[in-house]
């Protein structure tokens, strides 16, 4: 079955970030998930725009830039400055006046427009933005932190989201507490990808090689 494992860096060693970017790579992870926290849009601070730039340059797998914070319009261009072309952003809609302004300035930088979906934000405040982008993250947990509860009622989000994904041309991306069996659960079911942090990928006695291979072996 094919599908996307994304590597969450905000989980990385910072001792050592180039190896961690190399061995993810040499291991086969597909694209490297950047977490941007602004302290203010979420209550925690992780990776800068320094980090994120020297990511982009050691890696040769795209990047994912997740921006949780407040009016990204206004310093977006910073960002999209050190991306590659075709690199993927997404933002918060909540977070913006006008999301969809902010949406075509990533667009017409040559990378692939995203939207995150917090477990507390419904489907219809999002609806007209669906048409836009390429991805839909959909958070399963509060954002902010690694290492917290899957909330079972996201399901129920994802699943409405699978219904029209297809008609309305976006795929949909699994970010937060990602468990083996939620990967057997909605892999089948056309969840594009799985973003990987503590739960699954970091902190685990074998390698990142031995870790994914296990997981692309799972049974469906």
């Amino acid at each position: 079955m094919d599908f996307e494992l994304m590597a969450s860096m905000m989980c990385a060693n910072y001792g050592n970030l180039e190896k961690e970017v190399k061995d993810l790579e040499d291991g086969g992870i597909d694209s490297f998930h950047i977490d941007i926290m602004d302290g203010r849009f979420v209550p925690n601070f992780a990776m800068s725009l320094n980090d994120m730039a020297y990511i982009t340059s050691a890696a040769k797998k795209p990047v994912d830039v997740h921006l949780m914070i407040e009016h990204p319009n206004n310093n977006i261009h910073i960002f999209l400055e050190k991306l590659r072309k075709g690199d993927t952003v997404y933002i918060h809609p909540e977070a913006e006046y006008h999301p969809s302004t902010t949406l075509q300035k990533i667009i017409n930088a040559g990378m692939t427009p995203g939207i995150a979906i917090n477990p507390g934000t419904s489907i219809e405040t999002v609806m007209e933005m669906l048409v836009i982008v390429k991805k839909v993250l959909v958070m399963s947990v509060n954002p902010g932190n690694a290492g917290q509860m899957y909330l079972p009622y996201v399901g129920k989000k994802i699943s409405r989201l699978l219904a029209i994904k297809d008609e309305m041309h976006f795929e949909i991306y699994w970010d937060g507490a990602c468990s083996a069996d939620k990967i057997r659960q909605y892999a089948p079911k056309g969840v594009k990808g799985f973003v990987l942090g503590t739960t699954l990928l970091f902190g685990q006695d074998a390698s990142y090689k031995e870790t994914l291979k296990d997981i692309r072996k799972l049974k469906f």
